[in-house]
């Protein structure tokens, strides 16, 4: 006698309402996963929630970076002068020059070191000076006197308008300032930093003194945190070139003094280089032990 069947029958509504169930809870499911989504790109959902998210601003440094010394190797001035000269083989004694870079321990966007001074030994004897005064006056001939290129008023005012600026520093007397700011030079000679002005030292009473003290002077400027400046020919002895550097430092520390009171400057580094040779960086010493004599340097 056979067994009866006492399973209860779905009918095919049954069934399909179950397979619909089913679906419906595997996808919701699989979309509290925690496996991310990734497109053929490769990129992910939460990629792209990263990416439009503002992105964080890189905090800026407002000082400039400076590298450790103690694992730098720096050399003696003798020393600096020897290498640099292996650069300078073959070229004419007066066609290269030492230029000395002073990097400060400062922060961006603060005052500067500027200034000029004369140099025990001048770099560049052939600048040409400008002097604005009245033409035929005692200090436009103390001017000529003392070595100035261009004198006067009315002739300097025209020449520049036109273009002709013959001159690579340019002075003013006093008694010629409100002449000179009439003839409306400062929009030319100011982008070229000649205009004369009285914050600089280049609107004076001795324009003989003036003329004397920037021929065979030199001017310097602190730009990014460096100051450089031309500091001696290829031609100069090492004795020399270390007047010429001592000189420098002494006004630039002359000039971080002068600003203590509204910035913080210290020296980081001095560093020799020339015209084609790359830079040195100074120990402080003259000379060291393995130096060759002062005489050998001093021959080209």
């Amino acid at each position: 006698m056979s067994t009866p069947n006492l399973a209860p029958r779905l009918s095919l509504q049954h069934l399909r309402t179950a397979v619909q169930f089913n679906a419906h809870l595997a996808a919701l499911q699989y979309a509290n996963r925690s496996i991310s989504v990734r497109y053929a790109s490769g990129k992910s959902i939460g990629d792209n929630r990263a990416r439009d998210q503002p992105k964080k601003k890189k905090k800026q440094r407002n000082d400039f970076k400076h590298y450790d010394l103690k694992d730098a190797q720096q050399f003696s001035l003798c020393d600096a002068i020897r290498y640099v000269k292996a650069f300078e083989v073959g070229r004419a004694p007066t066609s290269s020059k030492y230029d000395l870079a002073v990097k400060l321990r400062t922060i961006k966007n603060g005052p500067v070191v500027r200034n000029r001074l004369r140099l025990p030994h001048a770099v560049d004897t052939s600048i040409r000076i400008c002097v604005i005064c009245p033409p035929d006056s005692k200090h436009a001939e103390a001017a000529k006197k003392a070595g100035a290129s261009v004198v006067g008023e009315d002739t300097v005012f025209d020449a520049v308008k036109e273009g002709r600026i013959e001159f690579d520093r340019c002075i003013c007397h006093q008694d010629s300032v409100a002449k000179m700011n009439k003839a409306g030079l400062g929009r030319i000679l100011g982008p070229r930093g000649l205009m004369p002005s009285a914050k600089f030292g280049t609107v004076v009473k001795d324009v003989g003194t003036s003329v004397k003290g920037l021929i065979g002077g030199s001017e310097y400027r602190e730009r990014d945190g460096v100051v450089r400046m031309a500091i001696g020919q290829l031609g100069f002895t090492p004795e020399d070139l270390q007047a010429n550097i001592k000189t420098f430092m002494g006004e630039i520390k002359k000039d971080i003094g002068l600003l203590s009171d509204r910035v913080q400057k210290d020296i980081h580094e001095v560093v020799l280089s020339s015209t084609n040779a790359p830079g040195f960086s100074l120990n402080g010493e003259f000379r060291s032990p393995e130096s060759p004599p002062t005489r050998d340097l001093a021959i080209l």
